[in-house]
């Protein structure tokens, strides 16, 4: 069984992930880009059972900024950690930039590409959806 380590920047927070991961997803969206302060958000879904918080969830802080989806990040540094829909508990969106070591994970596809940063413009041939991903 494959584990992954993460953490936040400052190491107040520290996680396990277990399991293969998924294609990283590069989300375009205004809150992505905010929330990351970059031109896209790096995400990997993860079932949430797979995921474990190792230490710092006292240093856990979280923000709402649209109704039923919370995005979790570290109080003290400010280093994201995953996003989870209240209608999706079992899921949760990993922030690949936490990961100790992200060796063997590549980028699959871009959503929200309607939404790209003018200044970073997409110029792969990966999949870019312009809006969620197609199930």
């Amino acid at each position: 069984m494959t584990l992954r380590t993460g953490g936040c920047l400052c190491g107040a927070v520290r996680y396990e992930v277990t399991g293969p991961l998924e294609p990283i997803q590069l989300c375009h969206c205004g809150q992505c880009r905010k929330a990351q302060g970059s031109a896209f958000g790096a995400n990997i879904p993860v079932a949430a059972a797979a995921f474990r918080l190792v230490q710092g969830g006292d240093a856990l802080r979280e923000y709402r900024a649209s109704p039923g989806k919370r995005r979790v990040f570290c109080g003290a540094c400010g280093s994201p950690i995953f996003s989870q829909r209240d209608d999706t508990p079992e899921m949760l969106r990993l922030r690949v930039g936490g990961l100790d070591d992200d060796r063997g994970l590549a980028v699959g596809f871009h959503i929200q590409a309607a939404f790209q940063a003018s200044w970073q413009p997409i110029a792969d041939d990966l999949p870019a959806y312009p809006g969620a991903a197609p199930d």
